[in-house]
């Protein structure tokens, strides 16, 4: 199939998906049971990554501008920056990408090689709908959580490198977070991740309900989804990032 042609079944399937539930009691009920299974299990590895990255790039900060023609403060200003700007939106969604999306992207797939999506058309029900828009919501509604977490839990990696080393003191850290700070920087980070997590859910779902075949196909189709949604989201990197900074 033509990339064109995925295109626009892609957008015929959003149009179905993105439609007044038919139950929307239970619908309710699925997005809080999606919201757990899709992003406060995420929360860990989330706060895991952050907290080293967040000291890793502090370090490699401070050893790379170690310039007396910069101010101390330096190391603190471009690691708050970094955090902010790119790691916990894009960097974050492409890594969840990986978890979340292959996560859908196979229970959606099962569901279609076992004939369940199928029993559910036979019944009048709308499946896209169904099965897709829960997780969407689900995703879109915690993914600000995630990378607030991610933004405060990196800071504090950061953070601990001032305390437990010699590399940058705890006031020059903490007076370069704060020096030049822009509020923005918080809202233009929240919007990526909500257009990057409404990506990963929708293509992922795409990839699942679409399968033909068996088990082999589903796996292929869960690869599928995670290497797309990585695309898309480096594209709205470029775009958003177009948009809303300049």
């Amino acid at each position: 199939m033509s990339a064109l042609n995925k295109v626009g079944e892609y957008t015929l399937l959003m149009q179905k998906v993105l439609t007044r539930p038919d139950r929307f009691r239970e619908t309710c009920k699925q997005i809080v049971r999606e919201m757990n299974n899709l992003g406060v299990s995420s929360i860990i590895i989330v706060l895991i990554i952050s907290f080293f990255i967040g000291a890793v790039i502090t370090i490699q900060i401070r050893l790379r501008v170690d310039n007396p023609m910069l101010p101390k403060y330096t190391t603190g200003l471009v690691t708050r920056d970094i955090l902010l700007l790119e790691f916990s939106s894009t960097i974050m969604c492409l890594l969840l990408a990986g978890k979340v999306g292959s996560n859908i992207a196979s229970e959606i797939g099962t569901m279609r090689i076992t004939e369940q999506i199928d029993a559910l058309d036979i019944m009048g029900v709308n499946s896209a709908n169904f099965l897709i828009l829960p997780k969407i919501v689900g995703l879109v509604l915690f993914s600000p959580i995630l990378v607030i977490f991610s933004m405060i839990i990196g800071i504090v990696g950061g953070y601990m490198v001032s305390i437990f080393t010699d590399l940058i003191t705890t006031d020059n850290y903490l007076y370069g977070l704060q020096t030049f700070f822009v509020p923005f920087y918080i809202k233009y980070s929240i919007i990526k991740t909500l257009v990057y997590s409404f990506l990963i859910a929708s293509i992922a779902g795409y990839y699942g309900y679409y399968v033909k075949g068996g088990s082999l196909e589903v796996g292929k189709a869960s690869t599928d989804s995670v290497v797309m949604s990585s695309i898309t989201i480096l594209i709205a990197d470029l775009v958003l990032t177009q948009l809303l900074l300049t």
